[in-house]
C-alpha cells in the first residue's frame, strides 16, 4: 500500500511538504531522565489539537519525533514500535471514543479518524519497556443509527455492529473517499500512531444479538455463532484491520466466552464457545502472519488460566489501582506469568461518573509504577476521561449509548470545546502528563 499519510494530505488539498512547528516544539512535555526525547502535548484540552487542520497535525507529529530527525516529507515506510510478540502483556491500553470526537456537522456524524490523527499529539509515547496501545470505540458501522447525532438521551448505541460492509460513516471521511479509500484513511492513522510511538487496536462487541451481517440487496440478518459463514465473515473482518497494522483486539464480553459465569453478562444474545473463540483467535493470527497481535478481554479476572488458553493477553477488571501497594503486590505474584495478565483499570466504558481527580490520578500511578521491576508491570486501562476529563453532566457511558453535539452554535469546535471539562480539565491533563513523564524511562 503507497504512502497512505501523503495520500491523505493530498485528497485534502494539502502538499505533502512538511514544516517544523515551533510553538509545538517549545511547549511539548518531555519524558524525564533518560526518556528526554520521548515527547507530547500536554496541559491541553482537547479542542486546542482538534481544531488544527490534518496538515497542522502531521506537522506536529514530524516535529515531535523521538529520533530528532525532521522528515520534510512522511517516510513511506513506519514500523510498529518492536516490543516483542508478548507486548500486550504489559501495555497501557487507552480507549478513544472515536465517534464523540467527530466532526458533528449539521445534525451528521463523520470523520472521527481525522480527530484521532489529531488527538495522536496529546498521547503520551510507550516507555523503554512497554507500549502505550490506543483502542478506538468504533471501526465498524453500528445498527442504531450510523453517521447520525442524536439527542443526549436518545439511544444510539456504539454497543452495535454491522459486519460485512465498509467501516463507519462517524469515523472515515467520505467526501474524500474518490481520492482515499477508507482503508486507507485507516492506515494513515495507523501509520502516525506507529511514527509516534503509539501501537494501535480496537474494540468491538461478540454478543450476537448486537451484531448484524449485511447482505447485498437484502435485509441485514441477526449474527449467528453456530453458521460457517458468519464466523468466517467476523475472522476476515478482523484479519482485514490487522492486515492494515491494528495489532489489538478489545473483545466486549470476554469473560462470559463459553458460557463462563452468565449470571452477570449484560449483553443482548449468544456468546462463541470456548473452544470457537481459541480457533479464531488462532486463525486471526495464522492469516495475518502476525505473531504479536494482542487480544485483550474485558472482565477477564480471576481464572487467569482460562483467559492464557483461550489465546488472551491481557484482560481488565481485576484491581483499581486505588491500592498502590496492592498493584505492587498483585505484579509481584504474577510475574512468571509471561503471556498473560489482568490489568490495573483507572475507568471502563461502564464509568458513570463519581470519582474525584484525585483518585483517577491515584490509580494512573499506581498502574504505571506498580512494581518492583519494569518487566514486570501489570497491563492497564483507560478512558479518554482520564486523561482529557469530560464535561460535569456527561460520562464514558453515556457517550457510548448516546451520540449527543455540545454545540452552542452548531460548529464542530464549539462540540469539542464543551465536550470537555475547561480550566480545570486543562489542570487535570498537565497532571497526568507528570506522571506519564516520570514513567517513560521505565
Amino acid at each position: 500500500m503507497e504512502n497512505c499519510v501523503n495520500k491523505l494530505l493530498l485528497a485534502l488539498n494539502e502538499n505533502i511538504n512538511l514544516q517544523r512547528d515551533e510553538f509545538a516544539n517549545f511547549t511539548a512535555f518531555h519524558g524525564i531522565g533518560s526518556a528526554y526525547n520521548k515527547r507530547w502535548l500536554g496541559n491541553i484540552v482537547p479542542a486546542d489539537v482538534l481544531k488544527l487542520s490534518v496538515k497542522d497535525a502531521v506537522n506536529i507529529i514530524a516535529t515531535l519525533s523521538e529520533s530528532g530527525v525532521f522528515y520534510d516529507k512522511f517516510p513511506d515506510y513506519i514500523e510498529t514500535p518492536n516490543y516483542g510478540d508478548k507486548w500486550g502483556r504489559l501495555a497501557n491500553y487507552i480507549e478513544i471514543n472515536d465517534r464523540a470526537i467527530a466532526v458533528m456537522d449539521g445534525g451528521c456524524t463523520c470523520k472521527g479518524i481525522l480527530s484521532c490523527i489529531k488527538l495522536l499529539n496529546a498521547i503520551p509515547p510507550s516507555a523503554k519497556s512497554w507500549a502505550n496501545c490506543v483502542i478506538l470505540s468504533q471501526v465498524w458501522q453500528n445498527i442504531f443509527g450510523d453517521a447520525y447525532e442524536k439527542g443526549p438521551f436518545e439511544e444510539n448505541s456504539i454497543y452495535g455492529l454491522r459486519l460485512n460492509t465498509s467501516y463507519s460513516e462517524n469515523i472515515i471521511d467520505y467526501s474524500i473517499v474518490d481520492k482515499i479509500s477508507p482503508e486507507e484513511q485507516l492506515k494513515a492513522f495507523v501509520d502516525l500512531a506507529h511514527f509516534r510511538g503509539i501501537k494501535v487496536g480496537f474494540r468491538h462487541v461478540i454478543s450476537a444479538d448486537q451484531m448484524k451481517v449485511a447482505k447485498h440487496y437484502e435485509d441485514d440478518v441477526t449474527f449467528n455463532w453456530q453458521n460457517p459463514e458468519h464466523v468466517e465473515i467476523y475472522i476476515n473482518e478482523c484479519v482485514k484491520l490487522m492486515n492494515l497494522g491494528f495489532e489489538c483486539m478489545f473483545i466486549d464480553s470476554a469473560k462470559h466466552i463459553g458460557g463462563y459465569d452468565m449470571e452477570n453478562y449484560t449483553g443482548v444474545g449468544a456468546l462463541p464457545e470456548y473452544h470457537q473463540m481459541q480457533y479464531i483467535l488462532h486463525e486471526i493470527r495464522c492469516r495475518t502472519g502476525k505473531t504479536d497481535i494482542s487480544f485483550v478481554g474485558e472482565k477477564s479476572s480471576f481464572d487467569f488460566e482460562r483467559y492464557r488458553l483461550m489465546g488472551l493477553n491481557a484482560g481488565t477488571d481485576f484491581i483499581t489501582g486505588d491500592n498502590f501497594y496492592a498493584v505492587r503486590d498483585l505484579s509481584e505474584t504474577l510475574k512468571y506469568n509471561r503471556e498473560y495478565a489482568p490489568g490495573v483499570e483507572i475507568t471502563n466504558d461502564n464509568n458513570e461518573g463519581g470519582l474525584s481527580y484525585e483518585q483517577k490520578l491515584n490509580r494512573i500511578n499506581s498502574a504505571l509504577f506498580g512494581f518492583y521491576l519494569a518487566s514486570d508491570k501489570l497491563p492497564s486501562f483507560m478512558q479518554m476521561n482520564d486523561l482529557f476529563p469530560l464535561r460535569y453532566d456527561t460520562t464514558t457511558h453515556h457517550l457510548m449509548m448516546t451520540n449527543p453535539s455540545y454545540s452552542i452554535n452548531g460548529t464542530a469546535l464549539s462540540h469539542w470545546e464543551n465536550l470537555f471539562a475547561f480550566d480545570d480539565g486543562r489542570f487535570y491533563n498537565k497532571c497526568v502528563g507528570e506522571i506519564f513523564a516520570y514513567a517513560l524511562e521505565r
